[in-house]
């Protein structure tokens, strides 16, 4: 694949779908959600439906030959991502999930047991940074298609249009160290770090979670 063949542009409607399955293909730190999830279309709703369907005009994908092989979906407002997250999309995939029987399957029960652990734990707690850093992000890209420079560029998309909108900084959680490591490269500044045991019945392991920002013209 060269670099040259890889085109950035603004998301369209009918790439939703493709990005839906490539957020459920990267799910697991950039492996396939089924190790720890079942069901693909709620696991997808609440990885992608807000960018995807709240704020379509800040999101961005990478396609090769027409085909969307990455994606960078973002929001300008951390706090009004927030606050449809909570109030809208989280109450109705619950009802979803419980009508449908989908949160009683086993793998799914046992996952969201170890995020109710964490949360009682208090590991979902975070200091608040949007005043600073009003806008986030999230970067996803297909397995046979990374290492092509595709996050930098989309990266680089995203942030000029943070700059027109007039957005002073933007913010990115993440739990894979490829991935900070990523982030530092492209300048961004770690402000703080915590631990995340929810996926330990899977990696008998802790992970840790980054948060990144960069401030911006």
């Amino acid at each position: 694949m060269i670099l040259e063949d890889i085109i950035i542009r603004q998301y369209r409607k009918q790439d939703r779908e493709t990005v839906r399955s490539i957020a459920w293909d990267t799910a697991f730190m950039g492996s396939p959600a089924e190790i720890f999830f079942s069901e693909k279309k709620i696991l997808a709703d609440f990885l992608t439906l807000y960018f995807t369907d709240y704020e379509p005009e800040s999101c961005f994908v990478a396609t090769s030959a027409g085909k969307v092989v990455g994606y960078l979906i973002g929001a300008k407002s951390t706090q009004k991502l927030s606050a449809i997250f909570l109030f809208k999309i989280i109450p109705c995939l619950f009802l979803k999930a419980v009508l449908s029987g989908d949160i009683f399957k086993k793998k799914n029960l046992i996952f969201l047991l170890n995020c109710l652990v964490s949360f009682v734990r208090h590991e979902f707690s975070m200091p608040d940074f949007s005043k600073e850093y009003p806008a986030t992000l999230h970067i996803n890209v297909d397995k046979d298609f990374r290492d092509l420079k595709i996050g930098s560029r989309l990266l680089s998309s995203f942030v000029s249009y943070l700059a027109r909108e007039k957005i002073t900084g933007v913010l990115l959680a993440t739990m894979s160290d490829k991935a900070a490591g990523f982030f530092r490269k492209e300048g961004f500044n770690l402000l703080y770090t915590a631990r995340r045991s929810y996926f330990s019945y899977i990696l008998h392991r802790s992970l840790s979670l980054y948060l990144f920002a960069k401030k911006l013209p």
